[in-house]
């Protein structure tokens, strides 16, 4: 199992963002083979997080791959600064359960 995090800082307009992902970027995401889940949260002071999971590290690369495509293309003027991302492996493959994801997280270099 595979989590792609990634952390937006200085977002202008957090309920557009809100907006713009909930109709657009999840139905874009969700199409990449091995999706398993999105998360979107909206962690106050114009700082949003997204958990992304996948089965495999390649599903996890391409979201990155279309999620920063989509930024570009769709909330460009939204955001301030450039999103930091990490691309994190489980230690175990099951699938997660009641909002955990079992194992521990590590960073793919």
């Amino acid at each position: 199992m595979y989590a792609t995090v990634r952390r937006y800082e200085g977002v202008i307009d957090t309920s557009e963002a809100e907006s713009l992902v909930e109709e657009d970027f999840i139905p874009t995401i969700s199409e990449v083979p091995g999706f398993v889940a999105y998360y979107w949260v909206d962690a106050g002071d114009g700082t949003t997080m997204s958990i992304s999971l996948f089965e495999d590290q390649t599903g996890a690369e391409e979201s990155n791959r279309r999620a920063a495509d989509w930024n570009r293309e769709n909330v460009a003027s939204l955001l301030q600064n450039p999103p930091r991302s990490q691309l994190l492996r489980s230690s175990r493959t099951s699938q997660p359960r009641l909002g955990m994801m079992p194992g521990l997280l590590e960073e793919v270099p």
